[in-house]
């Protein structure tokens, strides 16, 4: 039973990490330049501090990944890895929202502010973005997974002491 949860645990952690490392890569590679009525429009993820939230937070959460994957499964230390997970877990969340909220304004613009959308002028940038919001959203999935799949192992009154 324990090499199963371990296994399982393993496996979701590989999937998030290679989800969250392709969307810092994606989000970091997003940049495209054109011309539009004689003015030249560059579009980069720097420009806009939600996306470079985005980048950092995907970045974090590789990073905690690599140490969670080499972390014990017995005694205290796992539960300060469910306390990180849920931690991690919020942080992709709380980048993938303000990211979202920019690609929408960006995608559509807003009449109200007097926001003009940019996908238009910049198709390759808006596509890199939507890969990266996209694979961000596939590792908070895996994440999210990861929580309830280790609190419901950990807080299983089944399998007493089957850790």
């Amino acid at each position: 039973m324990v090499k199963i949860y371990r296994a399982c645990t393993i496996l979701l952690r590989l999937m998030a990490m290679a989800a969250v490392i392709t969307a810092a890569v994606v989000m970091a590679t997003s940049r495209e330049t054109t011309t539009y009525f004689n003015l030249t429009l560059k579009a980069d993820f720097t420009q806009t501090p939600s996306f470079k939230f985005f980048l950092v937070a995907n970045c974090i959460a590789a990073l905690y990944s690599i140490f969670a994957l080499f972390a014990p499964s017995a005694g205290l230390v796992s539960r300060w890895v469910i306390v990180f997970d849920v931690t991690i877990a919020m942080l992709l969340t709380s980048a993938m929202a303000a990211a979202l909220a920019i690609a929408q304004v960006g995608k559509k613009g807003n009449v109200h502010a007097g926001w003009l959308p940019i996908c238009d002028q910049v198709p390759k940038y808006c596509n890199h973005v939507m890969g990266a919001l996209i694979s961000g959203f596939v590792g908070l999935l895996f994440y999210t997974l990861i929580v309830f799949y280790t609190i419901s192992t950990e807080l299983n009154p089944l399998l007493p002491g089957s850790k």
